[in-house]
């Protein structure tokens, strides 16, 4: 959530009235300046006062773009102070609805008796935030009312009654999500009171005063057709989102109300506290919910992007967890999402699938998205600062030209009219108004060519910052790995040593081992329309055991009441004989009923099932998940004493591990009894059963890829669940970590029993080199964790290094070690076992240092980071992932590079577009003021050619070009005020400056030149009384716009336009070359051959000399450019005397100060403790 910093106004009288007549003086520019600075609005009508008594409220957001809103205070009357307070409404009184003026008494908890209160909320971006008396602010998360999980059980299960409902719903609102579409006439104002339209209002009206009609109806003509464009994009935008979230908001429910009283409710009725019932065949939820009974199957992908249904339970009521607060992100696994379908419903015999409201309408999950949606934070904000500087320049520009022209004006006496008229008019030239639609295209351009290669975009000003992208994380599992895990073998325990790798799991001597019955049942599999469904790992798994699951119908569960829903059995022909032949004792304990699951958390990286085995009076739990964390939680004299040794081998080689575990539960624990356990109780005192040992394949373009973008000097990270040696080797088998670099390991303790939080530092040995030394006879070890290769004197390209750091390392340090965080990102390549959380922590730690960060995932449990990153890529089939800004429908890495190409493209492209318009506006401005100076301008028509036909046509095509095929090492530049591209901007400023003068000086200079009337001719002097009796009736020009000089200027600034269009197209190493994009190509040459307007006949000798005039002028342009391409920005640093001046960036700065650190990496196999400030200095083991 935004965080704001708030102040308090009261209307002031005399302010108001001195702001009235500033708006009547100014003709309502002044409120226009207000309307679009909230700040001066606030301040300039109002008073500072206490927020308590405020009526309006300044709020300002407290991250990087620091943006200004205002806020009204409003007054709510309600029988009490907050909604949760618990109150004994009469009732037979009704509860006003917030306005009314009968109030109704309500009994608070001490016993009195109070009056209808009133309460000061404000509502922003579809927010309510509430005054707080005791903490005096406005606060927000009414619903958050840190229960504990089991007091949600005992306080909140009966539900709410009619009465409660209704006075929390004063507070709550209604339970939708309303987009409310504006009316066209809304969105019409908005779009036309931006300070660009309001600009091209006033040069319009500033034209019609000069008689430039054509001119002025061409861009009114072109402004109404960008509102209209812009107001169908968003009206239509509205209207889907509209539809998407209106689809199912509204629903009817079944509401307990107290008892055992049912009753059907609107969705739009249900507040935080209500208790709503879940039907058996599923519903699309209207709110957010925690589940109190039974279990629910839901397909998450409107929130996730991922369509594997997910198995939801209720939250425990007992035992460790259920002290615990509840936290909607840590008990995700009980919740249900607004806007997620719940396929169906898993109940026992009498209990209904029940679900505690925990926050409704824009407070949802569901909320929080649309809200994102609504109302976006500004991005790409660097290169739109800049352009307002820019613009601020040109404006300085045309500043000097408004003086020059009045003094101008004054000392050739003109009329006061014109002089007011033309020297605004120089402002109007220089400030270009086709700037901000020719941006636009490039962007829309660049999103249409990432969707013919499958990448589809929800934010499209983000395309800009793909191309400063630096550094990209990557998920492991389905994004750098296959999806799919092969199941590559088993390794069971006998007499508590390992038994031999066993490839097959569904061999007939296995049938009745526990091994088998653990695979069998502990997963969440489900059948839907009579297909298997869930989890990929838990479809492999069971399918290796072709064992069958059935879940019976809805009578069959009440018929053998209390046997649990799921049965699983093996196939008839996989029974041993023995047992088929006395069917009685055997083949019925061959079949496993599920009594209850402990869903997969990834959190605890475990998950577990209670089962009871068809014919036996007992029941077992079976247990599976990460080897480490399995092992800790059985009997010691159970586990191998070299598991930890089998373990590494199988992970050093890149292989999935898996531990399962099994327990033989108390005769006496009734099946109810086990419904309310909760799952600390079960998972205890264990025994370890073996390994199932899974393959990822790394997938065949991962390599390749991420080879390329190493070449692009884009460095890459793996960020994963995974255990650390299968990443560490992932991640050599992929080439994030090369054969000759070493890998340190940070392993970090928390502190303990006195002892200070502590990391020590493993360094692992390179493969390559444990072939080439024979310093290990195993072939099958591949990461050796040494101690004594460190070698200070090593050179620093032999000595490179990464770091890899686990979830629980990376939780310690950023707690207990901050200062270090920073230095260990900067070379820390494999990130393990880290939590959803962990990794949008992690992107932030690496946006703190100045990184541009991308994120690649498969969407499911990377959407924080998918979201925070500058730009993250969702691998998923849906064609947009509201998880994150861009999708691509091919499920492998090769989109990264092909959206960093298009980026930098359409940055590159944005500068060009950028540079021309502001080099178009200055030619014009140096032709006008050139003209001036002889009380002579351009004609309505040459301005309509140079705008239209020049200057549109070419800023449109120019963003044709596509990208460039090769990812470079070379970065695009990230701002526009930069030396280079202001460098090159001044030259070409100069030269066109140059070439102009000197052909309005030499046009002087000629013996044919005379001041031009309409009886000139100095094409052909002996015809003159022929011309003479032709131009006797053209009409008198006022303006004085048919000269020798106008036609010289305007011939040359044409061509000046086209030679600047080709100097700035620029092509590799970003984009494809000038001529590939045929469009601009045929534009420019068909310029070339345009018949100009108002123009006057010159002769033929000067018509060559104009063509010099222009080629010099070309060829200087782009000689010019050329050289500041390649020593523009060394001759610069050289001028400056800016050789040796430290890097603007952080980690560069980083990175430098610890190439001269000694300490730095620590040595192999020290510790570094918490409490030492320095904490370089290490004590060894």
């Amino acid at each position: 959530a935004t965080c704001f910093e708030v102040w308090g106004y009261r209307p002031c009288l005399w302010k108001m009235v001195l702001v009235g007549m500033g708006a009547v003086c100014s003709g309502g520019l002044l409120l226009l300046l207000l309307y679009w600075l909230p700040e001066w609005g606030v301040k300039g009508t109002c008073t500072h006062t206490s927020l308590r008594d405020a009526r309006t409220l300044l709020l300002r957001t407290t991250d990087e773009f620091r943006q200004w809103f205002r806020a009204k205070v409003h007054v709510m009357l309600a029988p009490g102070r907050k909604p949760f307070d618990s109150f004994n409404l009469q009732s037979t009184a009704q509860l006003p609805n917030g306005d009314g003026d009968h109030g109704v008494s309500a009994e608070e908890h001490h016993g009195k008796f109070a009056q209808r209160q009133p309460i000061h909320y404000f509502t922003h971006h579809s927010t309510k935030y509430y005054w707080n008396d005791e903490t005096h602010n406005f606060e927000l998360g009414l619903e958050d009312v840190n229960v504990s999980c089991a007091s949600v059980h005992s306080d909140h299960s009966s539900g709410l009654s009619k009465m409660l409902q209704d006075y929390r719903r004063l507070f709550f609102g209604e339970n939708e999500i309303a987009v409310r579409v504006p009316s066209l006439f809304k969105l019409l104002i908005k779009e036309v009171l931006n300070p660009f339209y309001i600009f091209q209002l006033f040069s319009v009206i500033l034209w019609s005063a000069e008689d430039y009609y054509y001119y002025a109806t061409a861009i009114v003509f072109m402004s109404v057709i960008s509102i209209a464009t812009s107001l169908y994009t968003i009206k239509k935008q509205y209207v889907m989102l509209h539809d998407m979230v209106a689809a199912h908001s509204v629903v009817r429910v079944s509401v307990c109300r107290g008892n055992k009283d049912i009753e059907e409710a609107m969705s739009t009725e249900l507040v935080p506290g209500d208790v709503v019932i879940i039907p058996v065949n599923g519903m699309i939820m209207p709110c957010d919910a925690v589940l109190i009974h039974g279990t629910c199957i839901v397909n998450e992908s409107m929130l996730t992007g991922e369509s594997v249904p997910v198995t939801k339970t209720s939250l425990p009521s007992l035992g460790e967890e259920a002290a615990r607060r509840y936290n909607m992100e840590e008990h995700k696994r009980y919740t249900l999402f607004c806007g997620t379908h719940v396929i169906q419903t898993r109940f026992y015999t009498g209990e209904l699938v029940k679900a505690v409201v925990v926050r409704t309408g824009f407070s949802t999950e569901k909320g929080h998205l649309v809200r994102s949606i609504l109302y976006p934070k500004p991005t790409d904000f660097k290169l739109y600062r800049d352009a307002y500087l820019f613009l601020l320049c040109l404006v300085g520009v045309a500043g000097i030209g408004f003086i020059y022209t009045i003094v101008l004006s004054i000392m050739n006496k003109v009329p006061a009219k014109t002089i007011i008229i033309e020297s605004l008019d120089i402002i109007t030239i220089t400030v270009p108004p086709a700037l901000p639609a020719a941006m636009t295209a490039g962007i829309v351009y660049a999103q249409r060519r990432l969707k013919r290669v499958g990448i589809f975009c929800i934010s499209p000003q983000r395309i800009n910052m793909c191309g400063q992208l630096n550094l990209v994380c990557f998920d492991k599992t389905g994004t750098l790995t296959e999806d799919g895990l092969d199941l590559w073998g088993i390794q069971r325990i006998e007499d508590g040593s390992f038994s031999p790798p066993e490839s097959e799991a569904a061999k007939e001597s296995l049938v009745n081992s526990a091994f088998v019955a653990c695979m069998a049942t502990c997963h969440s599999l489900t059948k839907i329309e009579g297909e298997l469904s869930g989890d990929p790992l838990d479809l492999k798994m069971f399918s290796a055991t072709g064992w069958i699951l059935e879940e019976p119908t809805e009578e069959e569960t009440a018929l053998h009441n209390p046997i649990m829903p799921t049965v699983v059995r093996p196939p008839k022909h996989a029974i041993p004989e023995a047992s088929q032949s006395n069917p009685l004792t055997q083949n019925m304990s061959c079949e496993i009923g599920i009594v209850r699951q402990f869903p997969f958390s990834s959190a605890l990286q475990r998950m577990s099932v209670v089962v009871r085995r068809l014919g036996e009076r007992h029941m077992d739990a079976y247990l599976k998940g990460a080897p480490e964390i399995v092992a800790n939680l059985c009997k010691q004299h159970t586990v191998p004493q070299s598991f930890t040794e089998t373990l590494e081998t199988y992970t050093r080689q890149g292989f999935r591990v898996i531990a399962l575990a099994h327990r033989q539960l108390e005769s006496k624990l009734s099946w109810h009894k086990v419904q309310s356990l909760s799952r600390d109780l079960i998972e205890t005192n264990m025994e370890f059963l073996g390994l199932i040992i899974m393959q990822n394949k790394i997938k065949q373009e991962t390599a390749g890829v991420l080879c390329e973008l190493r070449k692009a000097n884009i460095r890459t990270l793996m960020v994963t669940g995974d255990n650390m040696l299968t990443a560490i080797s992932v991640a050599r088998d992929c080439g994030m970590v090369r054969a000759h670099e070493k890998v340190i390991i940070a392993d970090a303790v928390p502190p303990k029993d006195f002892q200070s939080a502590s990391i020590t530092w493993h360094y692992t040995e390179n493969p390559a080199q444990v072939v080439k030394d024979n310093q290990i006879k195993s072939e099958t070890v591949e990461i050796n964790l040494e101690e004594g290769m460190y070698d200070k004197k090593q050179t620093l390209q032999e000595q490179s290094y990464h770091f890899a750091v686990s979830g629980r390392a990376f939780a310690v340090i950023t707690e207990h070690f901050p200062h270090l965080v920073q230095k260990l990102v900067l070379r820390a390549t494999v990130f393990a076992r880290m939590a959803p959380d962990q990794k949008t922590q992690l992107v932030e730690v690496l946006q703190s240092i100045d990184y541009t960060v991308g994120m690649c995932g498969d969407g499911a449990n990377d959407c924080g980071a998918l979201k925070r990153a500058h730009s993250g890529i969702s691998l998923s089939e849906l064609e947009a992932s509201v998880a994150s800004p861009f999708t691509s429908s091919t499920s492998n890495i090769s989109c990264v590079p092909n959206l960093i190409r298009e980026g930098r493209a359409a940055l590159i492209t944005s500068f060009c577009v950028f540079k021309f318009m502001a080099l178009y506006s200055i030619i014009q401005y140096l032709s006008v003021t050139l003209l001036y100076s002889i009380l002579s301008n351009l004609g309505d028509f040459q301005f309509l050619f140079i705008d239209i036909a020049i200057i549109l046509i070419i800023a449109f095509t120019m963003s044709l070009n596509p990208a460039w095929k090769d990812l470079v090492w070379r970065r695009p530049p990230s701002s526009l005020i930069s030396g280079p591209l202001l460098c090159s901007v001044l030259t070409q400023i100069l030269t066109c400056l140059v070439f102009q003068v000197l052909a309005f000086l030499l046009v002087r200079q000629q013996s044919w030149y005379e001041i031009w009337t309409p009886q000139s001719d100095a094409c052909n002097v002996s015809s003159s009384s022929l011309s003479h009796s032709q131009n006797t009736t053209s009409p008198h020009d006022h303006k004085n716009i048919r000269n020798y000089e106008n036609t010289t200027l305007f011939y040359v600034s044409s061509f000046q336009y086209l030679a600047v269009a080709i100097v700035f197209s620029k092509g590799k190493p970003f984009r494809q070359p000038i001529y590939k994009n045929f469009d601009e190509s045929l534009v420019c040459s068909s310029c070339c051959s345009a018949s100009p307007p108002q123009i006057v006949c010159v002769p033929h000798d000067w018509r060559i000399t104009l063509v010099v005039i222009v080629i010099v002028n070309a060829a200087v342009s782009f000689m010019l450019e050329v050289a500041n391409d390649r020593w523009g920005s060394s001759f610069l640093s050289w001028l400056f005397c800016q050789r040796n001046k430290a890097p603007s960036v952080r980690y560069m700065h980083l990175a430098l100060e610890l190439q001269d650190d000694s300490d730095w990496p620590p040595r192999p196999s020290t510790v570094t403790y918490a409490s030492d400030p320095q904490s370089h200095i290490s004590a060894p083991l």
